[in-house]
């Protein structure tokens, strides 16, 4: 049983206007998102602090308590709002998830309380899968004034997606691609254009 949450609180700061909105090649960069997870999990919910601007998707909406927080407040709220213990976490920008790798994670979700890629020797906690038994690991590090993602991961049985096992099931890298900006959103359109043709 699992939970796939989106996360969809952010200011979206340097796009200057609400990125899951964006139209990628005429659809709205969320609804690309929602495809991809489609039937993953047995529950749906998206993170935002706009329920109106998403409520005619027709996915269960939750509001971080203290919109605009970070990453890792939208991380705790998504936890505690789960009816799941499993939650794989994705963001609402991030339009060529990996089906293979999202499967993958998925069928590593009950081995640790966290499965995070590693990639260029760093952690992707945006595509990852974590358990509830996160959530006090979470509040620690929020207490403590952290705002990382990966703050609170030595205290959690963590296990990694190696780099070798990314190459095999998104050779590209693509799953990672998130689009902050208007040049992302171009590159994007570009990166389309390429896999239509």
């Amino acid at each position: 049983m699992l939970t796939v949450a989106i996360q969809a609180g952010g200011r979206s700061s340097r796009m200057g206007r609400d990125k899951a909105m964006l139209p990628l090649n005429g659809v709205p960069l969320i609804e690309r998102v929602l495809r991809q997870v489609s039937g993953l999990g047995d529950e749906l919910l998206i993170t935002t602090n706009d329920m109106d601007r998403y409520s005619y998707l027709g996915v269960r909406l939750v509001a971080d308590p203290q919109p605009g927080a970070g990453a890792l407040h939208g991380l705790l709220t998504a936890l505690k709002a789960a009816r799941h213990e499993q939650v794989l976490i994705v963001g609402c920008d991030m339009p060529f998830l990996s089906h293979p790798l999202l499967l993958h994670l998925v069928k590593q979700a009950q081995l640790a309380s966290a499965v995070v890629p590693i990639r260029g020797g760093e952690y992707e906690p945006l595509l990852a899968i974590y358990s509830k038994a996160c959530i006090p690991a979470v509040e620690q590090s929020i207490a403590a004034g952290q705002r990382r993602m990966i703050s609170f991961f030595p205290q959690i049985e963590l296990m990694t997606v190696d780099e070798q096992t990314l190459a095999q099931l998104d050779p590209k890298g693509l799953s990672f691609f998130n689009v902050n900006t208007p040049q992302d959103l171009q590159r994007a359109e570009h990166l389309l254009a390429q896999q239509s043709a």
